[in-house]
């Protein structure tokens, strides 16, 4: 998601190779999608259509691993896969950042009462990426973002959101998986108090 921060390590051969030319960039940056079917290892899986290039922070190493530290900025559209040299290349376009509307900081504010309630009510059920107090950026169109991102949701969810058009597209279709996701906690907590059959 842009500006949800990346933390990878990085082992396999191809990817060492990308960090080896990662390091001689000025700003590196990389593309990130989703491998939508298939394993990444090796190749030969199914990715997105939609992604989000990631800004480098930091490289060092990490657990014996190589790692690094980057954070989402703009999003793009996979125009074509080109032939893996030796790690996946694609011909893309940007999509156009989100414009802010001040009209929408009503909604925002809304939205981010509805996130942080529903993380602290997850955390009941298990550990989570994100706990409740995460601070948010002073920018309106980042900590939107970041509210999307910090939701428990899958993969799918997180490509579905990021392909919105707009900053109230992003809102909305956040706040409806908020509901979604509180509505099925609260339902999955109900079975739990039902006294068992005897």
């Amino acid at each position: 998601m842009p500006a949800m921060p990346l933390s990878l390590r990085i082992f396999e051969e191809r990817y060492l190779k990308l960090l080896g030319d990662l390091i001689t960039e000025e700003n590196p940056e990389f593309g990130v999608v989703l491998i939508e079917r298939g394993l990444e290892v090796g190749g030969g899986e199914k990715r997105s259509a939609i992604g989000t290039v990631a800004s480098v922070i930091d490289i060092g190493t990490l657990d014996e691993f190589y790692g690094l530290e980057s954070f989402g900025s703009k999003r793009f559209r996979v125009n074509a896969w080109l032939p893996d040299d030796p790690y996946p290349i694609a011909d893309i376009d940007f999509i156009p950042d989100l414009i802010w509307e001040n009209s929408l900081m009503p909604s925002r504010v809304h939205l981010e009462t509805k996130v942080r309630k529903l993380l602290a009510f997850a955390s009941e059920f298990g550990d989570l990426q994100y706990d409740a107090d995460t601070a948010l950026s002073d920018d309106p169109m980042d900590a939107c973002w970041q509210l999307a991102g910090m939701l428990p949701i899958g993969q799918l969810d997180q490509v579905d959101l990021l392909s919105s058009q707009s900053a109230e597209e992003l809102i909305s279709r956040t706040y409806e998986i908020v509901k979604t996701i509180d509505e099925t906690l609260k339902a999955m907590m109900s079975q739990m108090d039902e006294p068992g059959e005897l």
